[in-house]
């Protein structure tokens, strides 16, 4: 009787559908996750986050104070470096003693200027000397404020000097072939400077001379050293144009 009802049922069903599956109804029974914690120090307590910031500040601020008095160490001489000489030493050394020095120039401490006068023949054939012409200022107002300021008004006269000056002794006695080149080189930006040419309005320029500005940059008005500001001069002999 069990086998006539199993055939039975088995002739209703449509020929290629799958047998009836009996349906299974799952409950999901959600899962208690434990939150986690976000990382580094967010995720520590209120204590903990105030001792470790404390804790980075310190760190922080003595690593700054270290590298501050090394760089006074290494650095060239200077105001603040002197004033505070004992500390930066007493730090240094022995533990952290350097032997060698910070690779840059020291600062220029002075203002050159360099000056230019000529030797006119007037068309009365008198011979008038000029008055002296700053050239270095008529550079500097060149450039000043000029969004696009010129690099032969920066350093082509500043560089043509201490071109001269390297190549020359105490006496401007010029120490072989370069020393004559810049010599003929300064003249050259010199009567440029002048107008370019032979003949201006004062007349037949005859000879030119030269000569140098020296003023040293006064001390800060927070520090204790004594500088001279006076302009000392260094004429050059005049050359014949």
């Amino acid at each position: 009787m069990e086998s006539n009802e199993r055939e039975t049922a088995e002739a209703d069903d449509p020929p290629g559908r799958p047998p009836a599956v009996p349906e299974v109804v799952a409950q999901v029974v959600p899962s208690a996750v434990a939150p986690v914690p976000p990382p580094g120090i967010a995720g520590l307590s209120a204590p903990y986050r105030a001792v470790a910031a404390l804790v980075l500040a310190a760190t922080g601020l003595a690593a700054c104070t270290h590298l501050a008095l090394v760089f006074l160490h290494v650095a060239p001489p200077n105001t603040l470096s002197k004033r505070h000489a004992a500390v930066v030493d007493g730090w240094i050394y022995p533990e952290f003693e350097q032997n060698w020095k910070l690779f840059a120039p020291n600062p220029l401490q002075q203002n050159i200027a360099v000056e230019v006068r000529a030797e006119y023949r007037t068309p009365g054939g008198e011979v008038v000397t000029g008055p002296w012409q700053d050239l270095s200022a008529q550079d500097g107002a060149a450039i000043e404020h000029s969004l696009l300021p010129s690099h032969t008004r920066q350093n082509e006269l500043r560089r043509a000097w201490d071109f001269f000056t390297g190549s020359h002794d105490e006496d401007d006695v010029p120490n072989g072939e370069r020393g004559e080149l810049s010599e003929q080189y300064l003249r050259r930006i010199a009567l440029d400077r002048l107008g370019g040419a032979r003949a201006g309005r004062e007349g037949e320029i005859v000879r030119i001379q030269l000569r140098s500005a020296t003023r040293a940059v006064p001390a800060p008005a927070w520090s204790d050293e004594k500088t001279d500001t006076q302009t000392y001069y260094r004429e050059l002999p005049w050359w014949t144009v």
